[in-house]
């Protein structure tokens, strides 16, 4: 079943909607969840809230495009619920990517009044002007949380020229967020 059908069941709020979000989108859904996890009974939890969320939110919302709209619900939940588990957590994957970004990233404690909208704006600005291999590859670790071993066997690519790729894009991101006026 295609998106725009998909997006009408939940419209006529027919629970048929759900199966057929969870046929087309559970399993990358969990592929989101357990990269921020790691843990599998939790990334089930978080796929079947991202359903309710999604139950919840059209309508009246209208996404335009239904996978990053539901994987970004998945991605929020995952997250909030590595926060709650953080302490027994610290190895997670993304609380590794996450660290990698803390250089990069403004400091809510040095600058409060960080509009985060503008600085994921500026982020995206800042991707495109990247190669798309560059980009693909900073959004699979940053984003989706994959490991740097999944990078690079999913690019053909040695772990070693995907951690220098990521390095070096983190470095271009921090001057470019300096240029740009953003406070690190």
């Amino acid at each position: 079943m295609d998106d725009l059908a998909i997006i009408e069941l939940y419209f006529a709020r027919d629970e048929k909607a759900i199966k057929e979000t969870d046929t087309k989108y559970g399993r990358l859904c969990f592929s989101v969840a357990i990269n921020v996890l790691g843990n599998e009974e939790d990334s089930e939890e978080c796929v079947n809230d991202t359903y309710l969320g999604v139950w919840n939110t059209i309508p009246p919302a209208r996404p335009n495009h239904f996978a990053a709209f539901i994987c970004k619900i998945t991605r929020n939940l995952s997250l909030k619920r590595l926060e709650h588990n953080k302490a027994h957590k610290r190895t997670s994957t993304a609380v590794v990517s996450l660290h990698e970004l803390e250089d990069v990233l403004p400091d809510n404690t040095i600058m409060p009044d960080v509009n985060e909208q503008e600085i994921g704006e500026k982020i995206s600005d800042f991707l495109r002007t990247k190669r798309p291999v560059v980009r693909a590859v900073f959004i699979r670790k940053y984003w989706f949380f994959d490991t740097v071993s999944d990078i690079a066997e999913k690019y053909s690519f040695t772990e070693s020229k995907v951690k220098s790729m990521l390095y070096h894009t983190r470095n271009e991101l921090r001057e470019y967020l300096r240029k740009e006026g953003v406070e690190i």
